[in-house]
């Protein structure tokens, strides 16, 4: 593939958020991966990134800056909830792999995408699929970058559905509601794809397994190896009949739009305060709010095309 768009992904890489890295490598020049305090402990998040990156055959060429391990309003040593009870301890499915031979780098990840912006104004895609956090303080601590941003892609919150960490909110949304909220209303162009994509178009059942397992390669592997807890906690507690892909899904209608085969353009919203509703995302779809139209909200995808590219991806990682 040539002319690849250039991409920086913010991830808090734990289960699918891997795959979705093998994803990002596949399909697009990936100037760096930024983490941001989500999924697991920070650390492991940070390594889970680099052994990644050496998976995918880019060991040292795709660099990985830290970024904000909590949330905007987290005070002192306030913990956000984690979750090894989806991801295993190590993030990975408890295959505690050993660590890459690359390293962080030392610069800030809110630093390192102001300045690529800047270096590369228009080029820049972004890529999300972590908890807002350290997107929110980029564009708070320079405001300029944002027309510099040809698209920001995020997965995060829902249309009006179930949750995925309570009933009434996603995950990436509901850690840091305050610095979605923020993003959404920037003015950076924006595309959504919301939990309730992943669950109906995303989900490998054991048959999928089955044949990922037979495509033979590393790829496939780490796949199974990384998917073992997620495989059992989405069968007992979302009562889902396999794992989720909802970052990967993410990557491929980055990768190619015509997957997603329906979308609407609505005012989405944050609820940052609500007793029950922290991290709700308001899809205003019949427009009874008659506010701005912020944000693409990818409504159908072609789930058979991203199986495709699924497999394509764990294919062709042979070694």
């Amino acid at each position: 593939m040539t002319d690849r768009k250039k991409v920086i992904i913010d991830t808090d890489t734990a289960g699918d958020d891997t795959i979705a890295l093998l994803t990002a490598m596949h399909y697009f020049q990936v100037e760096g991966v930024m983490i941001t305090g989500g999924n697991v402990q920070f650390d492991q998040q940070v390594e889970n990134a680099l052994y990644t990156i050496q998976v995918a055959g880019k060991g040292g060429s795709i660099p990985v800056y830290k970024g904000h391990e909590k949330p905007m309003l987290a005070v002192g040593k306030q913990q956000h909830r984690t979750v090894e009870d989806v991801h295993g301890s190590d993030g990975m499915g408890g295959a505690n792999f050993p660590h890459a031979v690359q390293r962080p780098e030392q610069e800030h990840a809110v630093d390192f995408l102001i300045e690529k912006i800047h270096a590369h104004p228009g080029e820049i895609h972004l890529l999300a699929i972590a908890p807002l956090t350290n997107i929110a303080m980029a564009v708070q601590k320079d405001p300029g970058i944002i027309p510099k941003i040809p698209h920001l892609y995020i997965m995060g919150g829902t249309n009006n559905s179930l949750g995925n960490i309570t009933p009434s909110a996603e995950y990436n949304f509901w850690v840091d509601p305050e610095a979605a909220r923020i993003v959404l209303h920037s003015g950076v162009p924006i595309t959504m794809v919301g939990w309730e994509m992943c669950t109906r178009y995303s989900v490998m059942d054991d048959a999928n397994h089955e044949e990922i397992e037979r495509l033979g390669t590393a790829g496939a592997k780490f796949f199974i190896d990384i998917n073992r807890v997620v495989k059992q906690f989405n069968k007992e507690v979302h009562r889902l009949p396999g794992t989720t892909h909802p970052d990967t899904l993410l990557m491929a209608v980055a990768a190619d739009e015509s997957i997603m085969t329906r979308s609407g353009m609505y005012h989405v919203d944050v609820e940052t305060a609500g007793e029950l509703t922290r991290g709700y995302s308001l899809v205003d779809i019949n427009n009874r709010l008659e506010r701005l139209r912020n944000v693409r909200v990818c409504e159908e995808v072609n789930r058979e095309a991203f199986t495709a590219m699924l497999y394509e991806v764990l294919g062709s990682i042979v070694t």
